[in-house]
């Protein structure tokens, strides 16, 4: 191995050259159906999960004025029930989590100083299916067919007999779908941080951003199939009369909310782990050190994606089951918030002890803290059982979760387009829109959200669309809808702030925050190719460490170059040692195809086209022979053919 090679920091011409020829993507419309390049397809996720947040959004808003007074009439009983539904299912589905796997698609591979992900048509697949999936869902709006039953679909009110239409196939269907691209996007994550991590970058050395996107990777993976479940046979029950969870015919009820909660509960913190390892991530630049318990912090990491999985009779505590068992779910319910709490106090240790930097993805940081505290709180709370029971169904419970999904997920979401935009767009925010943004947020919110614990405790049910005025839960709406107003007005100047920076901000330096991970050694954005070198890690702040920054400064390896095709280093799961280098696959269009074809299948099945569908279930199998079809010369190394 030598050790005379080009400086990391500048290869030669040629290498460049190569790298660029290799890696490269020519601007064209095909280029947009057919690229792998996982920086792309995350700036796709994030900008596709953003419209769906704000259609969920505008629903909000349309609840909250038909809520604002008594006996309102903005909205018939129906079209209410669809807005609610299609709300909470586009916040939990198509905003949260596709927002935070498109921050890992991009972070990732930069963080632990790879090309690529594991396998990039896969990723492009997972992409495509999720946007189809959400077009699935969204267009049956429109047509007063949207999704009526609940973002929770709570059986028998969603059995065909009490909800008929196709309003509840669409829920089925679009979740299934949905389904294949959180599945495939989370194997995908897995291989890429066990194998594809920079020489040098051991399980110690990894950043926390990364264990948390691989932990609820590893969440999803046990959680989803409970889901899929309960979607399938919901579809079979209103489609072909299966009645799984009709007691007449030996089916269960309480099946729905078993298997629906079996993955509910853990879903929770497939949520918020992503956005808690943003946080982790964001508070080093902005305290000058590194973060305060790092192996307590992977330890909570690790231990909430386990307890979670134990938890989900925490959300069933009124439906009739023996009492003993709640004893055992009550102590899951509150042992699991040991964990989260070891995160707490370690960002708040690592504040005290930083030199804190206030700037605008701190302030959100800050504003999650808050946040996210106040709704642990209450969390706690519903661990009781007695007091679970006497609020159960109503508006505390609608509090409770907004101000854990809101402070859990969008005010670290909010801090990450803050704090990565320079690196996404190679572009700087306007500090003085991005602060008016943060005070608009954070005030809406309490304002918005704090009311409804008072309105609940009043006796306010959840799911109702009006309410009558003699009930005193007046005030506390109009509050509520007054603090979604200005909630709204701060994800504007959110927006406002995004697409100044874009078209006006001044051009970003690689590294305008002093971070202390890999993605900020790259440009801002990084080229096709990432690294010019592949970096060499010695510590888990490589960009502060010594070391770690001669590697990439200084004297680099023939076989950290890799400029002789699209190649990347494949590393040991455990000490990143390196094994060999591996051939990556070039754009295609075979991803977008397969998703097609998928979606021409679900929708044959919504209309009940059932020769449609098999034609389109043999388009899929022929799609994916295709795609795994050995190619007639080999590779050279082996190769990732997905």
């Amino acid at each position: 191995m030598s050790t005379t090679a080009a400086p990391a920091s500048a290869p030669s011409r040629e290498d460049v050259t190569r790298l660029a020829a290799h890696w490269g993507e020519r601007p064209s419309l095909r280029s947009w159906f057919t690229t792998v390049d996982h920086k792309r397809i995350g700036r796709r996720y994030l900008v596709t999960a953003g419209l769906f947040f704000v259609l969920a959004g505008l629903s909000a808003l349309a609840m909250r004025t038909q809520l604002a007074r008594p006996d309102a009439r903005l909205l018939s009983p129906q079209e209410y029930n669809q807005l609610f539904t299609m709300h909470g299912t586009a916040m939990i589905f198509l905003f949260a989590t596709p927002m935070l796997f498109g921050f890992g698609n991009f972070l990732v591979p930069l963080m632990i100083g790879s090309r690529d992900m594991a396998f990039p048509k896969l990723n492009a697949f997972g992409y495509w299916v999720f946007l189809f999936a959400g077009l699935f869902m969204w267009a049956s709006l429109p047509f007063g067919a949207a999704p009526n039953g609940g973002w929770f679909a709570y059986v028998p009110l969603t059995e065909e007999q009490n909800t008929p239409g196709l309003h509840m196939d669409v829920y089925t269907l679009g979740l299934l779908f949905l389904g294949v691209a959180t599945t495939v996007g989370s194997i995908n994550f897995i291989v890429t941080a066990l194998k594809l991590r920079a020489p040098g970058m051991s399980l110690n050395r990894v950043p926390l951003f990364v264990w948390a996107i691989v932990a609820t990777a590893f969440m999803v993976i046990f959680a989803l199939p409970a889901l899929n479940l309960d979607n399938a046979m919901l579809f079979l029950d209103r489609r072909f009369d299966t009645r799984f969870f009709d007691p007449d015919a030996g089916g269960n009820v309480l099946l729905w909310q078993h298997l629906f909660w079996i993955f509910g509960h853990p879903d929770v913190y497939i949520i918020v782990m992503p956005a808690l390892g943003i946080v982790s991530a964001v508070l080093p630049a902005f305290t000058r050190r590194g973060v305060v318990g790092y192996a307590l912090i992977v330890l909570a990491i690790v231990s909430i994606s386990i307890i979670s999985f134990g938890v989900w009779v925490h959300h069933m505590f009124a439906t009739g089951l023996p009492r003993l068992s709640y004893s055992f779910f009550s102590a899951a319910s509150t042992i699991i918030t040991i964990p989260s709490g070891i995160q707490i106090f370690a960002w708040l240790a690592t504040m005290a002890l930083g030199r804190l930097v206030i700037r605008v993805p701190l302030l959100f940081v800050i504003g999650f803290v808050v946040t996210f505290v106040l709704g642990g709180f209450t969390g706690a709370m519903f661990a009781l059982t007695a007091f679970d029971q006497q609020v159960t169904d109503s508006y505390f419970v609608v509090a409770h979760l907004h101000y854990v999904l809101i402070g859990g997920a969008v005010f670290p979401i909010l801090a990450a387009i803050y704090y990565w935009l320079p690196k996404i767009t190679g572009r700087m925010y306007h500090e003085g829109l991005g602060r008016w943004a943060f005070w608009l947020v954070f005030a809406g919110t309490q304002v918005t959200f704090f009311p409804m614990h008072l309105t609940g405790l009043f006796g306010m049910p959840r799911r109702v669309y009006t309410y009558p005025g003699e009930l005193g839960w007046d005030g506390g709406n109009l509050v509520s809808t007054l603090g979604s107003y200005v909630l709204a007005v701060g994800l504007l100047l959110v927006l406002v702030g995004v697409v100044h920076a874009i078209r006006r901000g001044q051009p970003a330096p690689p590294d305008p925050w002093g971070g202390d991970s890999l993605e900020w050694s790259t440009d801002s954005p990084p080229k096709p190719y990432n690294f010019p070198v592949l970096p060499q890690v010695h510590s888990l702040h490589p960009t502060w460490d010594e070391p770690s920054r001669k590697s990439m400064e200084s004297g680099a390896e023939p076989d950290r170059v890799l400029a002789d095709g699209r190649r990347t280093l494949v590393t040991s799961e455990l000490d990143g040692r390196r094994e060999r280098a591996v051939e990556m696959p070039e754009a295609s269009l075979q991803p977008l195809l397969l998703a097609v074809a998928m979606l021409a299948f679900f929708t044959a099945m919504l209309f009940a086209w059932y020769p449609v569908a098999a034609g389109a279930a043999g388009a899929v199998a022929v799609t994916i022979a295709v795609w795994l079809w050995p190619p007639r010369r080999p590779d050279r190394d082996v190769g990732v053919s997905a």
